[in-house]
């Protein structure tokens, strides 16, 4: 499996776009949360949008949705000839919801997208097929009331992605052992919020959860300013990456 962080950033403005993570598994090709700018961040990187096979998004603030539309609409418009294959849409319950919504707006860019689209909601602790060896299963996380983080799995190789979530020592147990985990970073410490995580915060949730390696993303530009590695090995030792926007990496096998 191969991860892609194409969007690192949050609403806040900043150079990095809202949150979208790219994996690229034999025949799936999975983006996870699809926040403003990730669909130019996919052609900036050379991605091909049409190739997307399914998209899971983690909760339905408007920093990991907004470009869900677009998504669809360059689908259908952005190239010719326009997208055929199928694409899935997982989400937490409240996923028909939300997209039903989007469809009062933007009319027949949901209703009629001019390809099959299936739209499939995932309860905390449900797993789904996506084929070719892949799996990813949902668990509650604590931000918002449908919030959830995922896991990515093909043989050995498992991602776990925590969309955005406070701080939660069971999350951490469920993540446990994961080849890489996918971490929010969002906020210094003297900023802190229940909904969100600090470099510290996120160090005791790494020395728990024992990834191969700590994948950070979700920044709001004040935590920038923080040496966040030195801060989250007061707890953690394996390896930290603070993303970037088009950082990639293969997952290995644990």
């Amino acid at each position: 499996m191969r991860l892609t962080t194409l969007g690192t950033g949050t609403a806040s403005p900043s150079a990095r776009v809202n949150a979208g993570h790219l994996v690229e598994a034999g025949a799936v090709v999975l983006l996870m949360d699809c926040g403003s700018g990730v669909v130019h961040r996919m052609g900036e990187r050379g991605v091909n949008w049409l190739g997307i096979t399914h998209l899971a998004i983690t909760h339905f603030h408007p920093d990991h949705t907004l470009d869900l539309t677009t998504l669809l609409f360059a689908s259908k418009y952005g190239t010719l000839p326009p997208r055929s294959a199928p694409l899935t849409i997982l989400g937490p319950v409240g996923l028909q919801q939300l997209i039903d919504r989007f469809a009062v707006i933007y009319g027949n860019t949901l209703e009629d997208p001019g390809f099959p689209l299936t739209v499939r909601e995932l309860a905390p602790g449900e797993r789904a097929d996506l084929g070719d060896g892949v799996t990813i299963e949902a668990h509650k996380v604590p931000h918002t009331a449908e919030s959830v983080a995922y896991s990515v799995e093909r043989g050995l190789a498992r991602l776990v992605y925590t969309g955005d979530t406070g701080f939660d020592t069971a999350v951490a147990e469920w993540a446990r052992g994961s080849s890489v985990l996918l971490c929010e970073c969002s906020l210094p410490e003297e900023l802190a919020v229940a909904n969100h995580l600090t470099p510290a915060q996120v160090g005791v949730m790494a020395e728990l959860a024992e990834p191969g390696r700590l994948v950070l993303t979700h920044f709001y530009p004040p935590v920038l300013d923080e040496d966040i590695g030195e801060i989250i090995a007061l707890r953690y030792l394996g390896q930290v990456i603070v993303a970037a926007d088009g950082w990639s990496t293969e997952i290995e096998e644990r």
